[in-house]
C-alpha cells in the first residue's frame, strides 16, 4: 500500500509546489516510484494577470515533463461551496478516490496542501482534514525571511499543532524554503543593492529541531535566479506593447534599473539581466542601450514608459541593436508606477517556463534529506533507472572519477559557462583553450564570475612544444613538423594531442565545430583501442519513465554485419556503466525470421556474432522497433524472446536509421537526450550538437569524466 506525504505551508509565499516538485525530484533520485496529488487547485496569480490558460502549474508541468498523469485538482470555490451546502463527507470521498487513482501503482504520493489566506480561514483546517483522510504522514515547509530561531519556533509549534490531535497526523518533518532571502527580494530596484545579513544556524537554533520533534529534512537557500521572469512574463502580465520582440521568450530579468538620470551616472547600470526602465523620451539611455547590446552585454530588456515613443531616426539609429535580440516594451503607466508594478509582479512560475521549474525541482532536490526519508518510509529502491536516478548518478560519478577535460571551444560562451558550472559543482577539472582575459570577458558578458582556479591554457604559448610529439605520432604518414604546425593551428587539434600525450583525459567539443572536425583528429592522433572494431557512438534517451541507450546514430553510416556486433557490444557496455541494465535489441524492419533481405541479413549476423562475443549479454534481434519496447507487441511477434518488450539498448542498422528515430523521438516526445557520446577510443572525445544548450554541454563533459574513468579501469588505454 502507498504511503502520503502531505506538503503544507506554514504562510503565503513559501515556494510550495517548487518544494512538492522538488521532493518527488529527489524521491526518484533515490529509486522511489513516485505520484502526485493535488487536491484543490489555487490560482497562482492573484494581484496580476492570469496566465495563458487557468491550468493547475504543478498538474500541468508533470503532465508535459515526465510520465505521471495526476488528476485535475478541484477548484477551490467548487470545494467551498460543498463546505457551506455542509457536504463534507461527500468532498472527502471524492478526494480519497481520486488519490486512490494515483496510490495504486506507486510506493509514495506527494499531496500538495493549500497556501493559508486570511480571507479564507477554512483553508487550514481542510488541509487537515485532507491529512487525515488520506492517513499522511505531513511535512511542512516554511520561509524563515531572516526571523529569530524564537519566532520560527513559534510558528512551526503553532502550524503543527493544528494537525496533531488523537485522531489527526503526525508531523514529519520541515523544510525550510528560500534560506536567506533579503527583505524586499522581488523586481525592486531595491534589490539592486545586496544585503549580507547572517543566517540562523536554525538547526541547532530552533528547539523543535534540537529536540528532535521535527526532522529537519532540508534547508533550501533563497537563490534570485529562481525568481527571474522572463521579459515575455512581463510584458503578458502588465499587458505591455512589443516595440521589438528579440529574445523575449528567452531572456530573464534579474534585476529592474530606473533610469531618469544624466547618461554618465547610469552606464554603470548597464549590466547583464538587467530591464532598463525609462521614460519613452530619453533617447539618449536608449542609444546607450543600444551601445551595450553591440557590445555583448546580455540586458534584459528594455522598457519605455509614459506611453512615450522615440523619434524614428533613433530607433532606425538603434536597428542593429535590436536585431541582437533585445526586447523593447512600452507601457502607459509612468516610471514610477512601472516600477511599483514590477517590483509587486507574481513570482509563481508560469506553466510554459520548463526551464524555470525544473532548476527550482533541482534546487530543493539537492538540498533534501532524501535518504533519510526513505528509511523512514522503509521503501525499497527500483531496479530501472528513471532520468532524475541517471543525472544524479552520473554527476556522482564524474565527481568521484576527478577527471581532466580539455574544451578547445575555450571562448565559446555556452562552454565557458559550463565550464564554470562543473568546476563549481566539481564535475570535472575542466581545461579551457584560450586566452584568460578574452574569457574572463566572455564570462563578464553573460554575468558569470570567472573562477581563479578554473585552468586555462593559451593555445600560442604551448602550441610549439606539441609539434615534434605529433610528427612522432605520425610519422607512419610522413607528417612533415610545418604541416604539424598548421593543424596545430586548429585548438581542437591542440587539445586532442592533450589527450593523446596524456595530459588530459578526456575532450569535448562540437558547439561552433562540425563532427568530422571533432572526430577526425581523434581518430588519427589516439585511435582505437585494441578491444574496438570500430568508433561509435551512442545517445542516452532520458524518456519519461526510464534512460534507454541508442546506437549508433552519428558515426557510422552503414556498417557491415562485423561492425555492428562490434556496435552492440560497445553500446551495452556503455549502458551498464551508467547503471542502465543492457539488454539489447537489434533494430531492424522485421522480426526474428519474418523476413528476408540483405538488410535484415546483416542484422541477423550481426546478432549472431554479438551473442558469439559476449554470451554474458542479453542480445535478441532482428527486431521492429515495437516489438523490442512494447510488452504487448512483444508477446505477439516474439513471444519466446527474452529482449523482446523490454529492451534498453536499441542497436539501429545504419546512420540513416539511427540518427531519424532519435531525432523524431526526441522532438515529437519532448525528450532530453544527452550525446553523442564515443565509444571505441583509445580515451574519450565527444562531439556536442552545434545547437547544444549549456545544459547538455554540462553532461557531455561529466559523461566524458566517467568514460574516462571507465577506460581508465579496465586498461584499455
Amino acid at each position: 500500500m502507498a504511503k502520503s506525504l502531505f506538503i503544507a505551508p506554514t504562510a503565503i509565499n513559501s515556494g510550495l509546489t517548487s518544494v512538492c516538485l522538488g521532493l518527488l525530484r529527489a524521491l526518484e533520485t533515490e529509486g522511489i516510484s513516485v505520484g502526485f496529488y493535488k487536491p484543490f487547485c489555487q490560482s497562482a496569480h492573484q494581484g496580476g494577470k492570469q496566465h495563458i490558460d487557468n491550468r493547475d502549474t504543478s498538474v500541468a508541468f508533470l503532465r508535459a515533463r515526465s510520465h505521471l498523469e495526476p488528476p485535475e485538482p478541484m477548484p477551490l470555490r467548487e470545494a467551498q461551496h460543498l463546505l457551506n451546502k455542509g457536504k463534507a463527507g461527500e468532498l472527502m470521498e471524492t478526494v480519497v478516490g481520486e488519490y486512490q487513482k494515483v496510490a495504486n501503482t506507486v510506493d509514495v504520493v506527494i499531496i500538495e496542501g493549500l497556501v493559508p489566506d486570511q480571507s479564507e480561514t477554512y483553508i487550514g483546517r481542510l488541509n487537515v482534514e485532507v491529512a487525515r483522510n488520506l492517513g499522511s504522514e505531513v511535512i511542512l515547509v516554511s520561509t524563515p525571511q531572516g526571523r529569530s530561531a524564537e519566532a520560527l519556533d513559534e510558528e512551526l509549534d503553532f502550524v503543527a499543532r493544528l494537525f496533531q490531535s488523537s485522531l489527526d497526523p503526525d508531523v514529519t518533518g520541515v523544510i525550510l524554503n528560500k534560506v536567506g532571502e533579503p527583505p524586499h527580494s522581488g523586481l525592486s530596484p531595491r534589490v539592486n543593492a545586496e544585503t549580507e545579513e547572517p543566517e540562523e544556524a536554525y538547526a541547532t537554533a530552533c528547539k523543535v529541531f534540537a529536540e528532535q520533534r521535527f526532522r529537519l529534512l532540508g534547508m533550501v537557500p533563497w537563490q534570485p535566479e529562481l525568481l527571474a521572469p522572463r521579459v515575455s512574463d512581463i510584458a503578458r502580465e502588465l499587458d505591455t506593447r512589443v516595440l521589438n520582440e528579440g529574445n523575449m521568450k528567452e531572456r530573464r530579468v534579474h534585476k529592474v534599473t530606473v533610469s531618469a538620470r544624466t547618461l554618465r551616472n547610469m552606464v554603470h547600470t548597464l549590466r547583464p539581466g538587467s530591464l532598463i526602465v525609462t521614460p519613452g523620451d530619453r533617447e539618449d539611455i536608449m542609444v546607450a542601450t543600444a551601445v551595450a547590446a553591440l557590445n555583448s552585454v546580455p540586458l534584459a530588456g528594455l522598457m519605455l514608459t509614459g506611453g512615450l515613443m522615440p523619434d524614428q531616426n533613433v530607433v532606425q539609429l538603434c536597428s542593429r541593436a535590436l536585431a541582437t535580440g533585445l526586447p523593447v516594451l512600452s507601457t502607459d503607466t509612468n516610471t514610477y508606477e512601472t516600477a511599483h508594478r514590477l517590483a509587486n509582479l507574481s513570482t509563481a512560475i508560469p506553466i510554459d517556463d520548463p526551464d524555470r521549474i525544473e532548476k527550482a525541482m533541482e534546487s530543493v532536490a539537492n538540498n533534501l534529506d532524501t535518504t533519510w526519508l526513505r528509511k523512514h518510509l522503509s521503501v525499497d529502491r527500483q531496479s530501472r533507472l528513471s532520468p532524475p536516478a541517471f543525472r544524479y548518478q552520473l554527476s556522482e560519478r564524474a565527481r568521484a572519477a576527478n577527471k581532466r577535460i580539455v574544451l578547445p571551444e575555450g571562448n565559446e560562451p555556452r562552454t565557458v559557462h559550463a565550464a564554470i558550472i562543473c568546476h563549481n559543482r566539481k564535475l570535472a577539472r575542466c581545461v579551457l583553450l584560450g586566452n584568460r582575459e578574452e574569457i574572463a570577458d566572455v564570462a563578464a558578458s553573460q554575468g558569470q564570475q570567472l573562477p581563479d582556479d578554473l585552468e586555462i591554457v593559451d593555445p600560442a604559448e604551448v602550441r610549439e612544444r606539441y609539434i615534434q610529439p605529433m610528427v612522432e605520432l605520425r610519422k607512419h604518414k610522413g607528417l612533415a613538423p610545418d604541416m604539424a604546425a598548421a593543424m596545430l593551428e586548429d585548438n581542437v587539434v591542440l587539445g586532442t594531442m592533450m589527450v593523446a600525450l596524456d595530459e588530459a583525459d578526456g575532450l569535448v567539443s562540437g558547439a561552433v565545430h562540425t563532427t568530422a572536425n571533432t572526430v577526425r583528429p581523434a581518430l588519427q592522433l589516439i585511435k582505437t583501442h585494441d578491444e574496438a572494431k570500430v568508433v561509435s557512438s551512442v545517445f542516452f534517451m532520458l524518456l519519461p519513465q526510464q534512460v534507454l541507450v541508442y546506437g549508433d546514430c552519428a558515426i557510422n553510416p552503414d556498417p557491415d554485419a562485423e561492425e555492428l556486433a562490434d556496435i552492440a557490444i560497445q553500446s551495452a557496455d556503455s549502458a551498464a556503466a551508467f547503471g542502465v541494465e543492457p539488454v539489447v535489441a537489434m533494430i531492424s524492419y522485421s522480426t526474428g525470421e519474418s523476413g528476408s533481405g540483405q538488410d535484415v541479413d546483416k542484422v541477423r549476423e550481426a546478432t549472431r556474432i554479438a551473442r558469439e562475443r559476449r554470451p554474458d549479454l542479453a542480445i535478441d534481434g532482428p527486431l521492429q522497433y515495437d516489438a523490442a519496447a512494447i510488452e504487448s507487441v512483444a508477446k505477439s511477434k516474439a513471444p519466446d524472446s527474452k529482449v523482446a518488450g523490454r529492451a534498453t539498448v536499441f542497436i539501429f542498422p545504419d546512420l540513416n536509421t539511427g540518427n531519424t528515430t532519435y531525432k523524431a523521438v526526441q522532438r515529437s516526445a519532448n525528450v532530453v537526450s544527452i550525446g553523442p557520446m564515443l565509444q571505441g577510443l583509445r580515451k574519450p572525445v565527444n562531439d556536442l550538437s552545434r545547437g547544444a544548450l549549456v545544459e547538455d554541454i554540462v553532461f557531455t563533459i561529466a559523461l566524458t569524466a566517467v568514460q574516462a574513468k571507465q577506460v581508465e579501469d579496465a586498461g584499455l588505454t
